[in-house]
């Protein structure tokens, strides 16, 4: 197992506390690239994508070693565990939003928008009333790369969230270039979503009614372009960017930065105490443990 000294770049005092592990691993490596990191923590294994390779991979913590856990996959892209246990995955050839049932089988959450197909569902968080909330950019259709090419049905790329009591699927942000990443606060009054194209990151309110609110850019990135997002319980915004991980003050200025040899896609927190990071950067899975903590939302 590779490893390499950890380095955390403090912009601002207040990151100064902020640390972990002397040494990243590098858990493993040999995908063309990797998202979507979703953590199990009953049977103490993460699975993550490998989108181009069509498949999703699931790597042991007990034992450290890495399998194939679905191939075809779907071109699976973001993914969460549900409060249930469930594995929710965003599929961008087959454009659809799905859970892996218990029994195994798959249960279609979202795959159309008012008739129309939607693009390539990207990343995908749960509210604790049920509902679903995905992101659509057209990545999945833009070549036969990560999808399959394909012409939008719909239009445009957005935002959506699937009703946890008759299964609607609602619009509720429509004025994105590519929504990519997205991440509820840790009471989930708030919204953040990346935005890939524009290479910023917005905050929403959320509404009693599901709803969504503002949207005014919340940070934008000085590395490349924003991908993944998570919060803390501390409320600070973690955000996948080409030179790491940066880390943002709920006022929105830039604390510090959590470098990686590779371009950052998407990560995760997990663990007992949900003070591990696995991050999924280009080809490799890294991991290290620190000394924050991932936000416990409610109901879980």
């Amino acid at each position: 197992m590779e490893r390499f000294r950890t380095r955390f770049e403090v912009l601002d005092e207040r990151f100064r506390r902020v640390n972990g592990d002397e040494w990243t691993e590098c858990l493993w490596t040999g995908g063309r690239w990797l998202e979507g990191p979703a953590w199990f923590p009953a049977g103490r294994y993460l699975v993550f994508s490998d989108i181009p390779n069509d498949r999703l991979l699931r790597w042991d913590q007990t034992t450290g070693a890495v399998g194939v856990f679905r191939q075809p996959a779907g071109y699976a892209n973001g993914h969460t565990v549900d409060r249930r246990g469930r594995l929710v995955s965003c599929e961008q050839s087959r454009r659809r939003v799905t859970r892996t049932e218990a029994d195994g089988t798959d249960t279609v959450l979202a795959d159309r928008w008012q008739g129309k197909r939607l693009n390539s569902p990207n990343d995908v968080v749960e509210h604790s009333d049920g509902s679903i909330w995905f992101t659509d950019p057209s990545y999945g259709i833009d070549s036969d790369y990560e999808g399959h090419r394909a012409e939008s049905e719909i239009g445009g790329n957005h935002v959506y969230r699937v009703d946890p009591h008759d299964g609607a699927v609602h619009r509720v942000a429509d004025d994105f270039g590519q929504p990519n990443g997205l991440a509820f606060s840790p009471d989930e009054s708030r919204l953040y979503v990346v935005d890939t194209r524009a290479k910023h990151l917005r905050r929403f309110t959320v509404t009693e009614d599901g709803t969504l609110r503002g949207g005014d850019v919340f940070a934008t990135c000085d590395a490349g372009s924003f991908d993944g997002v998570r919060l803390d319980d501390a409320g600070r915004v973690w955000v996948a960017a080409h030179d790491g991980l940066h880390c943002f003050d709920p006022d929105g200025t830039l604390l510090g930065k959590l470098h990686l040899p590779e371009v950052v896609a998407n990560f995760t927190f997990g663990g007992p105490q949900r003070n591990h990071l696995w991050i999924c950067a280009s080809s490799s899975l890294y991991g290290l443990r620190v000394n924050v903590n991932g936000a416990r939302y409610p109901g879980w």
